[in-house]
This record gives structure tokens, C-alpha cells and sequence, in this order.
């Protein structure tokens, strides 16, 4: 008997399963103050660090220039990689075909050198 299992029914369902894990509690002012403090200084500091950056507006005009240039940088970065591989092509089958080559060749002079089996009767 006490190895009968009874479901429990009070279970809740799974759409509940995070629900207790949740904050509910809201931000007290005081850490609201500090976050709203923070976030002010960060703002300020990022305006500072683009006040900071020369010929902004020359680098804005000079923007899709720059686009252009680097697609084009793009474009011949893949053409060369496509003429890397093909290299390394050539020389991973060359290399293959010279070692299946060597294997063939050493096959064909076993067969040819078979010896007869020769029975000794004394």
C-alpha cells in the first residue's frame, strides 16, 4: 500500500511557474533618484566624449564614400580568399594524388613480383 502513487491535485498549472520569482516590489524613491542620477551622468558623458571627436560633420558628409570604399575593400578581400583557396587546392590534391599515385604503383609492383609458393617435399 505504500507504494501506491496519488497525483496531487494541488499542483498549479505551468503558465504559474515563474510567478513567484517575479519583483513585484516597487523601486523606492531613493533608488529611483540614484538610478535617474546615473543614467544623467551617463548621457552627459556621451555627449562630452561626441563634443570631443574633430570634423564630425566632415566624417558625416564623407560617409557614403566610405560605404562605397568599403564594399569595394569587401568585394576584393573575397576574391582574394577565393584565389587563396584554390591555391590550397592544388596543393592539397597534387599532394593526394601524388601519395595515390605512390600506392598504385607500389600495389602493381607487388603483383608482379609475386613468388610461387614452392613445396619442399622431402
Amino acid at each position: 500500500m505504500a507504494d501506491l502513487n496519488i497525483p496531487n491535485l494541488n499542483i498549479k498549472s505551468d503558465k504559474y511557474i515563474f510567478k513567484k520569482k517575479l519583483n513585484l516590489r516597487r523601486k523606492s524613491k531613493r533608488r529611483l533618484f540614484t538610478e535617474s542620477f546615473f543614467l544623467l551622468i551617463l548621457s552627459v558623458l556621451l555627449v562630452y566624449i561626441n563634443y570631443l571627436i574633430p570634423n564630425k560633420y566632415s566624417l558625416l558628409q564623407n560617409l557614403p564614400k566610405t560605404f562605397t570604399k568599403s564594399f569595394l575593400l569587401l568585394i576584393d578581400l573575397f576574391s582574394y580568399l577565393q584565389e587563396i583557396f584554390l591555391v590550397i587546392f592544388i596543393f592539397v590534391s597534387s599532394f593526394t594524388a601524388l601519395i595515390l599515385m605512390l600506392g598504385s604503383f607500389y600495389r602493381l609492383v607487388r603483383v608482379f613480383n609475386i613468388k610461387s609458393k614452392q613445396i619442399t617435399y622431402k
